[in-house]
């Protein structure tokens, strides 16, 4: 790479997560080529990497279940957090295309990986409490940038 182009954090974040993703296919028993990859080959991927999640994650037995603040530790585990999982499929999804994967054929757009990314994010809100309710975008209003101006 030369010192005058610089790439940005998500383009490196990108690279970073295609070849760790690479590498777990190359490792996979038997081998796996990409051209073979699933659906269900990515939601093994994501399975794997919730041991190295750092989001508390309570189980429905659990007295702190619901709740946001838990007043004591607890022994549920820790997974990835769902907007992780979420960034990183958009990421990896991104980089199967400039990787020349075809759009039809994307593992990481399956309707399987879909599902289970909402599944994560309903479990995770409600074992911690929290909402994750999509923000509705607000039409902007022309007095706010007139109003801006003159202060």
């Amino acid at each position: 790479m030369s010192g005058t182009t610089t790439t940005s954090r998500y383009e490196n974040q990108k690279r970073r997560d295609w070849n760790t993703f690479c590498q777990y296919i190359r490792n996979y028993r038997p081998p796996l080529s990409l051209s073979h990859c699933s659906g269900a080959h990515v939601l093994e991927f994501l399975h794997y990497l919730d041991q190295f999640g750092k989001t508390k994650v309570h189980t429905q037995a659990c007295p702190y279940f619901g709740l946001p603040n838990p007043p004591a530790h607890c022994p549920c585990p820790l997974r990835q957090a769902w907007g992780s999982l979420d960034a990183l499929i958009g990421r990896l999804r991104a980089a199967y295309e400039e990787n020349g994967g075809a759009t039809e054929s994307n593992p990481f757009g399956t309707r399987a990986v879909r599902i289970y990314l909402r599944d994560v994010r309903d479990f995770q809100a409600k074992s911690r409490g929290v909402s994750y309710k999509k923000k509705r975008k607000r039409p902007k209003s022309k007095i706010s940038s007139t109003a801006t101006a003159s202060t």
